[in-house]
This record gives structure tokens, C-alpha cells and sequence, in this order.
């Protein structure tokens, strides 16, 4: 059976994550080489840890949001700690939301952070689906 042709998908997948700004590429790599033959879904387990935690986050971002007034201090920390966690897996599109929806926080615009959070939601949302993509494809190959 050839499986050239499905290793190119995978490939160009991985690096289209890469190129159109999804993953940073350099922690990514770091990621995966922590993979080994005892724990050869390493990558794959990290990130679902992510998505497990980024709900939450997202989550408890959002009940800060609707209540009044805004906690912009308890905000800020849980801001701070998904903003790590993307920048854990190399996240790059969502830490970069973050990061803006921390300066609406710090000025305590709360427009702008419920607006700002969508934005969020959004990427964190396609990189998810991305992701998942990818892994799945990743692990056919060995099937």
C-alpha cells in the first residue's frame, strides 16, 4: 500500500498550520520531539489537555464578563493563564487574542473585551478544528 500520498497531506497540513500563523512553528517542533516510542501520542495529549483547559477558561471568562461589575483583576489573571497554555502549544493566533483582550482588560473596557473575546472563541475554535484534523490524519497514517 503506498502511503506517500497520505504522508504528503499530513505534511503539507502540518506546515500550512505553520504557514498561515495557526501554530508557531518552533514550539510546535519542541512539542513533538518530546514524543517517543513510549509515548508516541505525546503532542496529540498535550493539546487536548489545552482545549480541556481553554474551555474552562473560556468559560469563566465569559461569567466574568456578564456579571457587574466586572472583576478586571480576577479577569487579568485568567487572561494571563490561557495566554500561557496557547503559548504552551504554540498557539500563536490565539495568544495574540489574548493579548488583546488583555489590553482591553487592562483599561477596563468591557465593550471591548466582550468583543474581543468572540474573536477569541473564533480562533481558538478553527485551531481546534485544525488540530483535531490533523492528528486524525497523522494517526491514519499508522493504522
Amino acid at each position: 500500500m503506498d502511503r506517500s500520498h497520505p504522508q504528503h497531506q499530513v505534511l503539507h497540513m502540518r506546515r500550512s498550520l505553520f504557514d498561515q500563523g495557526y501554530i508557531d512553528k518552533e514550539q510546535f517542533i519542541q512539542l513533538e520531539e518530546l514524543q517517543d516510542d513510549a509515548n508516541p501520542n505525546f503532542a496529540e495529549e498535550i493539546v487536548t489537555l489545552f482545549y480541556t483547559d481553554s474551555a474552562r477558561l473560556i468559560q469563566n471568562i465569559e461569567q466574568i464578563l456578564v456579571n457587574r461589575p466586572i472583576d478586571f483583576a480576577r479577569l487579568d489573571d485568567i487572561l494571563h493563564q490561557f495566554k500561557g497554555s496557547s503559548s504552551s502549544i504554540g498557539a500563536k493566533k490565539v495568544k495574540e487574542a489574548c493579548t488583546q483582550l488583555r489590553e482591553y482588560c487592562c483599561a477596563e473596557n468591557a465593550e471591548g473585551c466582550t468583543r474581543t473575546l468572540q474573536l477569541v472563541k473564533q480562533e481558538y475554535a478553527v485551531l481546534k478544528r485544525k488540530l483535531e484534523t490533523y492528528f486524525q490524519a497523522s494517526i491514519s497514517l499508522y493504522l
